[in-house]
């Protein structure tokens, strides 16, 4: 496969089942959480009581995974083509949908790692995709868990 195409995942589904695979691969255990409906997901708060459908007709699709082991990882998908992925309580917004499981390959894969600077002052997840893409998100209050602690790189 081409580094810099990706699988289409035309829906929450469709990710949900790829997430499913890299589960099984690296030996993970998985819980899964769906919203189904707009008075479910989280961002249709303005979705009167058991509106199910949007507006233009469609019925949005949210799910909530969890995967076990180390490092700690969660992954919301939204019905808008994004997710929020947290590793070890690092949070990586918006997310595109399609980029979620070449990012999980990438944090199981070991290419994941903990960069520090003096200034300003701080420390980087940084989580490099094939593609030449690179995520980085500072970590809180420079807490390290012990996986993050043993991806510090100089």
């Amino acid at each position: 496969m081409n580094p810099r195409r990706h699988p289409r995942l035309p829906s929450t589904e469709a990710a949900v089942t790829a997430i499913r695979e890299i589960a099984r691969e690296y030996h993970r255990e998985l819980t899964v959480t769906d919203d189904i409906g707009a008075d479910q997901t989280s961002r249709r708060t303005s979705a009167g009581a058991f509106t199910v459908l949007d507006p233009d007709g469609s019925l949005p699709h949210e799910a909530f995974i969890e995967l076990g082991g180390a490092p700690a990882v969660t992954v919301r998908i939204f019905p808008e083509d994004d997710a929020r992925i947290t590793v070890d309580g690092v949070d990586f917004e918006d997310v595109p949908r399609d980029r979620v499981p070449v990012f999980l390959r990438s944090v199981y894969g070991g290419l994941a790692f903990v960069k520090g600077r003096l200034f300003p002052p701080g420390q980087w997840l940084i989580v490099p995709v094939p593609g030449d893409e690179i995520y980085r998100e500072l970590i809180p209050r420079n807490t390290l868990s012990a996986w993050l602690a043993r991806n510090v790189r100089g």
